[in-house]
């Protein structure tokens, strides 16, 4: 399994992260498409995870994100693959 984070900023007022998730087998795709409680959609066999944050739990908001933000990127892809294999262990 491999998570990317796409794409993450503000829209209309909510903090957002989108992350596509590959490597993973069809039976893991739609369990997890499933029973995610984020808004999720498969995508050229790829599962996009898109979560929306308060202003104060946005991982990236802090000063020091802004300064060291591939390090922030890089430990919240981590955070998400550990979070999704924990997950597709109950499958």
């Amino acid at each position: 399994m491999r998570v990317k984070i796409e794409n993450y900023g503000e829209a209309d007022g909510q903090y957002f992260i989108e992350y596509f998730v590959s490597g993973l087998s069809s039976n893991q795709l739609d369990y997890l498409h499933n029973n995610l409680s984020e808004e999720c959609e498969i995508h050229e066999g790829m599962l996009k995870i898109k979560m929306y944050f308060d202003e104060r739990l946005y991982p990236f908001q802090s000063d020091v994100a802004k300064i060291k933000l591939d390090d922030f990127i890089a430990r919240e892809e981590i955070e998400m693959t550990v979070f999704l294999t924990s997950f597709l262990e109950d499958m």
